[in-house]
């Protein structure tokens, strides 16, 4: 079994005996890397935080069962060690908890059905989101936004629930572009039920996302967790429809604590699933917007008219911030020990000793007698 076989396997085993967000399980797996954290959870060798969040389902290892599962629903499992890992859209949940809010906590892996890369999918992507109750008005407005930004280039994330958000999926669909579903829920969940059809169109052409294991049921507290994910994977939100109190103003608002993009649309005066727009608007939270063309000034990516394109990539912007300070570290041609690496990255070395194996299979070290090196191409 590779390196990379191993750190899926015990990323699979995390993400099934903690809840999201598992706040000092992330840290803990950030501190010795996800192999040696699934050991000392199932050995209940780990700081007590860890065992909190932990302890009531430490003894569920179905990583294996969960990973062949997937397999047969066509779905797999990315974790922050593969090439297509979105590092950069979700560093934004890093640098938001290092501002101290604490619910802005990465996700551990994440399941995916669909054949799209996942950081080519959160590339330049745009949320549309809303009312579940919409009115005739929310759902044409969603649904001729996400064929128009769709067609233009931009990704349209969702989270595939009835109303608004369905009807953005539907408008991508029916454009040249493509679609992501972030759920509350497992990818085997078949929720929402009257959803399922959706589901698997667009998992044809773009991906169904999910934190949670196999056989995980909806829950309310799912939802609002599922909505960082959203909002960090995404330049933007667009809120279409939202009452006063909604889950729609909960992606909202982490949104612009990420540092994202936040625009609402506004309705009639008259209409209680607009009352939220209408406060974002007001209370300056958000861009007032009601065309393609308003979206792709807001977030910056496009003039009037023009085509979007997608901004020169290096290979090592999928990285994560740890593995940066550790390939930042290396020469191309002098070859370093784990503890100068770790000296010189501000790394632990144990965290060290468990990224670099990984670089190696990436293409980014090489490892040799005297020590680590760089590869450059």
């Amino acid at each position: 079994m590779s390196v990379l076989d191993d750190q899926r396997l015990a990323r699979a085993y995390l993400v099934r005996v903690a809840e999201p967000p598992a706040t000092e399980l992330v840290s803990f797996v950030g501190e010795l890397g996800p192999v040696d954290a699934a050991d000392r959870v199932r050995a209940r060798d780990c700081p007590e935080k860890v065992w909190q969040e932990t302890s009531a389902r430490a003894g569920y290892d179905l990583a294996e069962q969960d990973l062949a599962e997937a397999e047969r629903l066509g779905a797999r499992l990315v974790i922050p060690e593969d090439d297509e890992w979105p590092s950069w859209p979700l560093h934004s949940l890093t640098l938001a908890q290092g501002n101290g809010i604490r619910e802005a906590v990465p996700p551990l892996a994440l399941w995916v059905r669909g054949q799209r890369p996942l950081d080519e999918a959160a590339d330049n992507a745009i949320a549309i989101v809303g009312a579940r109750a919409a009115t005739g008005y929310g759902e044409h407005v969603a649904s001729e936004l996400g064929f128009g930004l769709a067609s233009a280039g931009f990704p349209i994330f969702s989270g595939a629930a009835y109303g608004i958000d369905g009807a953005a999926h539907r408008g991508a669909l029916a454009s040249e572009g493509f679609t992501v579903a972030v759920l509350g829920c497992a990818l085997d969940a078949g929720y929402p039920a009257g959803h399922e059809g959706l589901l698997n169109r667009i998992a044809e052409s773009g991906v169904v996302i999910s934190e949670y294991p196999m056989g995980t049921s909806p829950a309310k507290h799912r939802f609002l967790v599922r909505n960082r994910l959203i909002a960090a994977l995404t330049e933007g939100t667009i809120v279409v429809e939202a009452g006063q109190r909604s889950g729609a103003r909960n992606t909202a608002a982490t949104a612009g604590a990420l540092g994202k993009v936040v625009m609402a649309v506004p309705g009639p005066i008259t209409s209680a699933m607009s009352v939220g727009c209408h406060d974002l608007i007001r209370e300056a939270h958000a861009s007032l917007v009601t065309s393609v063309q308003d979206v792709a000034g807001a977030v910056g990516k496009l003039a009037a008219g023009e085509q979007p394109r997608a901004s020169p990539r290096r290979r090592t912007d999928r990285l994560g911030p740890e593995a940066l300070r550790v390939h930042e570290a290396l020469a191309p041609r002098r070859a370093k020990s784990v503890q100068h690496i770790a000296a010189e990255s501000g790394v632990p070395v144990s965290r060290v000793r468990a990224l670099l194996p990984a670089l190696e299979i990436d293409g980014f070290a090489e490892h040799g007698e005297a020590g680590w090196r760089r590869l450059d191409s």
